[in-house]
């Protein structure tokens, strides 16, 4: 008798139920009641689902579609997670659902490049989650939410400072994930998909041909105005609010978004082999991906795929020669099908890609900033309720909002009173402007790190969304940014102007450990850099200088205070960390003096800090070598010689992280270095064991004890202080937490 083969275990979406995909508008957050939340976050969580129930096989649920992005089981669980993460951190639940699925689910990777080596979850030996037990917590917590809804009344108008902000919250960032993973299905092998039953594809033309891609002329305006009110009644990410008016002077744009016609011209004029065209980064990764033209468009020549893992070899360049002409030579990869080319479409490309095509037209072309951008819209007048936004309009004529489920014609809606297609809808647009908050920017602890970290000079912005944007990344207030190398649903148009470009980059020294500060060169022509660049907003950032270290340094190492506070704490982890067994974490190890003394009393210490250059500074000293900090008289550091600095592990951290597991002993000294030091406080409880201590080290008189109570008092009482000299540490036990 043969063996018989087992059939692959189908996924369980593709099986369960027949998904619709129609996208509801946002709450209006001025007076949405309990039924209109429900229905918003059902919608939300259905359409996320439907999505992934495109995979075929249980077991292509573990693929890598982008070396650089985890396997797609990771963004299953990830949307899920995030909800207990931030209801539990408003207060608004009591308790976790499933402590390790909420650590291993919690953080995705934001590459620093696109030749970064893969990730340890992409594969290979680490063990994921069975799909069922994924999708059974996201059962568990969609029957959370919703007990949440039906049992609980949020406080109206729900605010960034109101508890239910973190409802919201979790709905927006389940959005963004829809449209991103739809990118990773996009990436996916062919015949692993099968496109949902209700999914529709856009017309592959207008009525009529899009016809010349004509240039409009913009006059210049005195005053553009960016950021959100506080008070518009609607969600909105930390980057959308504060304030800023530029002027825009005159410039001129192509009314429609380049299409895959135009830049057909592009690849056969061979630029994909003209160094000439390309920045030095867009140069290396063109040689990095071996690319002959965009990621998205299919030809028959295997060309290199950006996928991961087991997938790494994959091209979706292996269409039989004889399925393309001179007249086609290219077909088109939409989500879930491979399609003859709609070359009226807008072309999908990266910042490198439409920054060499504009080189190619010319050194008079750029890209448009993002005042510009908003000259182009010709947006209603701004009004305090959200009729004003076109994701609130029925029937807004634009691709956004799953209207279609792809990129349409650029001439398919009307343009707007400006005279523009598309500036809202069909694919995102990039924008010259470096991602940076605006003036008066604040983060918020429920999710301090979601703007701040790309505001570091290499992010740059993109606006109007794309065909699948939905709720707040539709708006009009939406500001996201990719790094260059980056695809999505993204493309550009041309802009050309005789003046002084309106262009805002960001001003930031961004230290990467083991590699240092990495270059950023201006790319802008008519730019004037003294007008241009900007301080980024996060002021964490000024301490990644080689002044700061030296400080740092001699702070540390130098200064008798700091010696002697250093002195008080050994002393008090004597009589906590009583064996070797036991183990400490400090936040903001600095050059990392204080962890390494800590190794004298227990068995591991986890340093963290989320400043580049001083984790980098603490890792040299741990190897042993000796930094200097001061010249005349000579002074330098070193790892003290009684410590055993192999027991020290330093991460370089933005937050603190459920992975991070909880220690017996917990330092923290840098809250005068903070942004938003609640982010931070609010999440020490899980990380000190109930019978542990924890010791906080300020030189500021803003830290008194009664502040610091007032945020972390219903997870701590205070024991005690100690001061020596500038320094005062304040001593904390576990309570229950209420």
């Amino acid at each position: 008798m043969s063996e018989q083969r087992s059939e692959p275990e189908l996924n369980p979406l593709a099986s369960e139920k027949v998904f619709t995909f129609r996208s509801l508008k946002p709450c209006d957050l001025s007076k949405c009641d309990r039924r209109q939340i429900k229905e918003y976050f059902e919608n939300t969580y259905h359409l996320d689902e439907g999505l992934y129930s495109a995979v075929i096989r249980a077991q292509d649920i573990y693929k890598c579609p982008d070396r650089l992005r985890l396997p797609l089981i990771f963004y299953i669980g990830h949307t899920a997670s995030l909800y207990v993460n931030k209801l539990l951190l408003a207060g608004l639940i009591k308790k976790r659902v499933n402590y390790p699925f909420e650590a291993l689910f919690e953080t995705g990777v934001d590459e620093m490049s696109w030749d970064d080596t893969e990730n340890y979850r992409l594969g290979g030996a680490y063990k994921w989650p069975d799909l069922k037990d994924v999708l059974e917590y996201r059962k568990q917590v969609h029957d959370l939410v919703i007990n949440l809804i039906d049992t609980a009344t949020p406080e109206l108008p729900v605010t960034v400072d109101n508890p239910w902000w973190s409802v919201f919250m979790g709905m927006e960032h389940e959005r963004i994930h829809l449209e991103t993973s739809s990118v990773l299905l996009r990436q996916l092998p062919i015949d692993m998909l099968k496109r949902p039953l209700n999914w529709h594809y856009g017309p592959k033309c207008a009525d009529k041909p899009a016809g010349p891609n004509e240039y409009v002329l913009v006059a210049e305006a005195a005053g553009v105005t960016i950021g959100k009110p506080e008070n518009f009644p609607s969600f909105g990410w930390d980057n959308e609010y504060g304030s800023v008016t530029q002027r825009v002077p005159e410039f001129e744009a192509t009314k429609y978004l380049i299409t895959n016609r135009e830049f057909l011209e592009f690849v056969q004029a061979g630029a994909y082999s003209r160094k000439d065209l390309w920045t030095k980064d867009g140069w290396e990764w063109v040689l990095f991906r071996k690319a002959k033209h965009p990621t998205f468009w299919v030809c028959s020549n295997g060309c290199k795929s950006g996928c991961g893992s087991d997938l790494s070899k994959y091209s979706h360049c292996n269409l039989p020669a004889d399925e393309l002409t001179s007249h086609e030579p290219y077909k088109y990869r939409a989500i879930f099908d491979v399609l003859d080319m709609p070359w009226d479409w807008p072309v999908d490309v990266n910042y490198h890609e439409a920054k060499a095509f504009c080189t190619w037209k010319g050194p008079e072309y750029r890209l448009p900033t993002e005042a510009e951008h908003h000259r182009m819209r010709g947006d209603e007048p701004l009004s305090g309720n959200v009729s004003c936004d076109p994701i609130f309009k029925q029937d807004y004529p634009a691709n956004i909002n799953l209207r279609y489920g792809s990129s349409t014609p650029v001439n398919l809606f009307p343009p707007t009173s400006s005279g523009f297609y598309d500036v809202y809808g069909n694919v995102w647009e990039w924008i010259e402007d470096q991602f940076n908050g605006l003036p008066g920017f604040k983060t918020t602890y429920l999710y301090n790190d979601f703007s701040t970290p790309c505001f570091d000079g290499r992010h740059t912005m993109i606006m109007g969304g794309s065909w699948i944007s939905t709720g707040d990344e539709a708006s009009r207030f939406a500001r996201f940014s990719f790094r260059r190398h980056f695809f999505q649903h993204l493309g550009f148009r041309l802009v050309r102007s005789s003046k002084d470009t309106p262009v805002r980059l960001c001003k930031a020294e961004v230290f990467i450990p083991g590699a240092g500060v990495v270059d950023n060169p201006v790319t802008v022509p008519q730019m004037n850099p003294a007008l241009s660049l900007v301080e980024s907003t996060n002021t964490q950032f000024q301490y990644e200088t080689q002044e700061k270290l030296i400080g740092q340094l001699e702070r540390e190492y130098g200064q008798p205070d700091y010696g002697n506070i250093l002195g008080v704490i050994c002393e008090k982890a004597a009589m906590t960390l009583v064996t070797q067994d036991t183990s400490a974490l400090v936040f903001g190890c600095g050059a990392g003096h204080s962890s390494f003394l800590l190794t004298t009393k227990c068995g591991k210490v986890i340093g963290i800090d989320y400043c580049g250059r001083f984790v980098d500074a603490a890792k040299q000293l741990q190897r042993g070598e000796e930094l200097e900090y001061r010249k005349d008289p000579h002074r330098s550091a070193r790892a003290p010689l009684e410590t055993h600095t192999s027991h020290v592990e330093f991460k370089q951290l933005t937050w603190v992280p459920n992975e991070t597991q909880a220690a017996d002993f917990v330092l923290f000294e840098f809250l005068e270095r903070l942004d938003c030091p609640m982010a931070w406080l609010c999440k020490l409880w899980e990380s000190i064991k109930p019978e542990g201590l924890l010791g906080i080290i300020t030189s500021s008189t803003h830290w008194s004890p009664t502040n610091i109570q007032n945020i972390i008092g219903k997870w701590f009482c205070l024991k005690e202080q100690t001061t020596a000299g500038a320094y005062t540490v304040t001593w904390w036990q576990l309570v229950k937490h209420l």
